[in-house]
Formats: C-alpha cells, sequence, structure tokens
C-alpha cells in the first residue's frame, strides 16, 4: 500500500549518523521488496539487526496434498477444525498451489515464546472470531472481529490474544499483495470510485524499542522449511523508522459496497490482488434496483480460477446449507452457481447482510488431508434438484 508512513526517532537525511545518548550509532537496515525496486522503509535499531547466535532445528513446514488434481466441489466445515494452544501449530493449510496458501487456524495461546519471521511470503489474517494485538518491530496494531492484518514478507511478529477463543483465515501469498491498482491513480492514492480509502487503513502504532541482550528465539519460514534461529538482542530494538513498507489493518465492515441496477459482478467486491490471485470482500449491501432484476447471480463457469468463498456471517442467499465458518471450493472446468429455488427466491428481495471473503486463484488448488477431514463429501451433488 503505496502510503508514506513514520513512528519513533530518525535522523533528517537517510545514510547519516544517527547517534544515540552515549554518542554510539544506531544501526540503519533497509526493509524493502522486489530487490531495491519495491515498496520499502528504513529502520533505525539499537543493536545490530544481524547477531545470531546458534541455529538449533530445521522443520518441514510444507503442506502436502491429499488430492492433487481436483475437479469436486467441495465445502469445508471450518469450524470444525480442533483448537491448538500454540499460534504457529494451529495454522493448518488446506488448499494450496504454488502461489498461495489458504489457512485455517484456531489459537488458544497468545505467541509470547518466540518470534516469528515469513520469508516467503506475504500473510494475509483475516480475524473471524478474537481479538489482541499484532505486534512487529514496527508497532503495534490491535485487531477484532472482521479485519484483515496484512504482514509484509518479512516482517517479525508476535501475536497476542485477549482469549483464548479465536478463529483466523489465513491468505499466505508468494506474491507481493496490494490494494487494486484500478482504485488507484499514478500517484496512488485511492480514487473517489474505490470502496475505500487511506483512512480506513489502520497504521502501526505505539513503538517500543527493547534495549535487551539474551536469547530469543525466532523461527523463520524459508522455502517450506521452518528454521529455529537464536538471536542474541531482542528484535523489537527499533527507535524509529519511515517509509511504505509495513504492517497494516483494515476492517471488513469499512468495505463500501458497489452496487447497480442488475447483478454486479465479483470484481466490485475486489480488495486486495497480487499477480497471481485476487481477494474480494462480500458485504452487507443494497441489491439490484432494476425492477426485473435478479439479484441472485447467475450461473458462471470458472474457466481460468478457482474460486474460494470463506462465509464469515449472515444470510448466504445463493447458497442452501451453509453455516459461518464454511468454506466452499468450485474449481476451474466446470459452472458453479446459485442453488436451486435461490435464483428465483432472490427476485424483489431488497437486501443482503451476508459477509464473506473470496479468493480467486489463477492456478488451480491441491486439497490437503486436513481439508479432505473437514470436507461434507456431498456439497458436489448440491446442485440436483
Amino acid at each position: 500500500m503505496p502510503l508514506y508512513h513514520k513512528l519513533g526517532k530518525i535522523p533528517h537525511k537517510r545514510h547519516t549518523t544517527f547517534r544515540k545518548a552515549d554518542g554510539t550509532l544506531h544501526y540503519e537496515q533497509l526493509f524493502g521488496t522486489i530487490g531495491f525496486d519495491g515498496m520499502s522503509s528504513l529502520l533505525y535499531h539499537l543493536h545490530r539487526p544481524t547477531q545470531v547466535s546458534e541455529i538449533t532445528k530445521t522443520l518441514d513446514y510444507s503442506p502436502r496434498a491429499a488430492v492433487q488434481y481436483n475437479m469436486h466441489s467441495r465445502l469445508l466445515k471450518g469450524l470444525e477444525l480442533p483448537p491448538t494452544d500454540d499460534y504457529l501449530d494451529s495454522r493448518k493449510v488446506v488448499l494450496f498451489n504454488s502461489d498461495v496458501h489458504i489457512t485455517l487456524a484456531a489459537p488458544r495461546k497468545s505467541q509470547t515464546e518466540y518470534f516469528y519471521k515469513n520469508a516467503d511470503a506475504d500473510e494475509l489474517l483475516f480475524i473471524h472470531e478474537g481479538s489482541g494485538t499484532l505486534k512487529t518491530l514496527m508497532g503495534d496494531l490491535s485487531f477484532s472481529y472482521g479485519d484483515y492484518l496484512l504482514i509484509p514478507r518479512g516482517m517479525i511478529y508476535q501475536i497476542h490474544f485477549d482469549s483464548p477463543d479465536n478463529r483466523l483465515f489465513i491468505v499466505e501469498s508468494y506474491h507481493p499483495i496490494y490494494t487494486p491498482k484500478r482504485y488507484r491513480n499514478w500517484f496512488g492514492q485511492h480514487l473517489e470510485h474505490s470502496p475505500f480509502c487511506e483512512r480506513d487503513f489502520r497504521l502501526p502504532e505505539n513503538l517500543q524499542a527493547h534495549d535487551e541482550k539474551g536469547e530469543f528465539l525466532m523461527k523463520v519460514k524459508k522455502q517450506g522449511q521452518l528454521h529455529h534461529m537464536v538471536y542474541a538482542t531482542h528484535p523489537f530494538d527499533v527507535v524509529g523508522w519511515d517509509g511504505y513498507n509495513y504492517p497494516y489493518a483494515f476492517s471488513i465492515h469499512d468495505f463500501e459496497p458497489i452496487t447497480g441496477r442488475v447483478h454486479q459482478p465479483p470484481p466490485v467486491h475486489q480488495t486486495f490482488e497480487t499477480s497471481a490471485f485476487v481477494v474480494c470482500s462480500f458485504v452487507p449491501r443494497l441489491y439490484d434496483y432494476h425492477p426485473e432484476a435478479i439479484p441472485a447471480p447467475y450461473n458462471h463457469s470458472n474457466i481460468d480460477s478457482d474460486e474460494v468463498l470463506y462465509y464469515v456471517d449472515g444470510d448466504f442467499m445463493s447458497r442452501k446449507g451453509i453455516d459461518k465458518g464454511y468454506i466452499s471450493l468450485h474449481p476451474a472446468g466446470i459452472p458453479h452457481g446459485p442453488h436451486p429455488g435461490t435464483y428465483e427466491a432472490s427476485i424483489g428481495k431488497k437486501g443482503t447482510e451476508e459477509l464473506a471473503v473470496m479468493v480467486d486463484t489463477f492456478k488451480p488448488l491441491m486439497v490437503t488431508q486436513t481439508a479432505l477431514d473437514l470436507d461434507d463429501g456431498k456439497y458436489y451433488k448440491s446442485w440436483l434438484e
């Protein structure tokens, strides 16, 4: 998101001396993407951010395909995923390809014993249940029900929950995640027809520099492996930073829906994009207002993308037998549409209270064993009359 932000103390000029009270130097770090061509921020540390004292172990953290070539429409009952104490252990990939991992998590405990860094991918955390604080070396972000948390790759963080009742829908992207470019001008500012704007984003605050030496466990995900590394200084020792590359929060409740006289296509719900998939937000909205409009979506063929819909809350007017926390998968190559009776029943309706997150991928998704364990096994037959 191209929006300049700064926190804490920084020198007047980049790459110049910036001294502590005792006369020694702060240590500058460029935190950037796409080489030196993408968005970046400059961070100033109390200690060198390079001090690794030990590498203890490496664990395989890559997902495995139970179904590699999927042509089943599937319905996963996401809230049946058992809760797990540890944050990383709770993360279970259900669908994936080489571009994106789609994950469910139900962590009970805050992540306080270690720090985490995903060196491979941006992470988009959707908060379905729970609240708390995302703590990073660039400041804090409070979160609650309905928040998206966008965490850039390479960001060191801990996540602290207010209670043990938490449910997350996580999109892990191997391509940078941005807001849709059609909603931004050539300067990066969101345009008047965008369904959200800069004032809707919540940026890091409450920067606290920890001046501590010792042993600090860092778990780093790289190439599908989880490396356990011990750092000699506290990772959150940044006294100030500025730039464009940082985590931020956006609430699905601040997404303003675009409506029309007849049914609008899914791109009007688009919230984030990459070169490999898009993320859309379906929110409460007025229905189409042509006197003969059919508000339910028309049948459509997924020729180029797999469609994943995570049902958050409300009444899902084009589906039967859907509850919150369910995930529907409609694979590329076969058409799908509203369930029998919902197409006709939508005529004359004035609005919907549905809340959902959609991910459309441009490569086929593989299905894990966790997904099969949550699958109802019969969803693909649900369009039979």
